[in-house]
């Protein structure tokens, strides 16, 4: 084997120097900076990428918040117009009984009207009545006519005293 060659161990170490120091420079003046080129494109990237996440992010909780407070005043607005609207148709319904209440007076006060005139109509017709009753009986008992105008006063005389 010709590497095992004490002879050739000096050209052999040469050439070892020569390649090494070649590759050296090739790596260090085009491989290395073309590693380190693209290591930069990548911390930039990723710098930019945290960068664009973080604004991102920041919008996303801006955007949160904006809903939120949207949500809120259409909770506030949908309050508002529930208690609108409640006190609207208890206003309705208080307007309503009222009307109810001016209705069933009237018709009580015509109701009491009716039973006033039934009730002296009822005591007219009683005082006739009962002035006729006692007419026949006077005259019946007394055997003779009774004077009407006599009767009719003793009637209400009696009639007064008991009321």
């Amino acid at each position: 084997m010709p590497q095992l060659d004490l002879a050739t161990f000096p050209t052999q170490l040469v050439w070892l120097a020569v390649t090494f120091i070649a590759l050296y420079l090739v790596m260090a003046l085009v491989g290395l900076p073309r590693v380190g080129g693209i290591i930069a494109k990548r911390r930039d990237r990723i710098t930019g990428d945290l960068d664009k996440a973080q604004r991102m992010k920041a919008e996303a909780e801006a955007v949160i918040a904006a809903y939120e407070r949207a949500l809120a005043e259409a909770r506030t607005k949908a309050q508002q117009a529930l208690r609108e609207t409640a006190e609207r148709l208890a206003a309705e319904a208080t307007e309503q009984q009222r009307k109810l209440a001016e209705s069933l007076n009237a018709e009580i006060a015509k109701a009491e009207r009716r039973i006033a005139e039934a009730k002296a109509s009822a005591l007219k017709g009683m005082h006739d009545l009962a002035t006729e009753v006692a007419q026949v009986a006077a005259a019946k008992l007394a055997g003779g006519a009774v004077e009407a105008a006599r009767v009719k006063a003793a009637v209400e005389a009696v009639l007064r005293e008991r009321v």
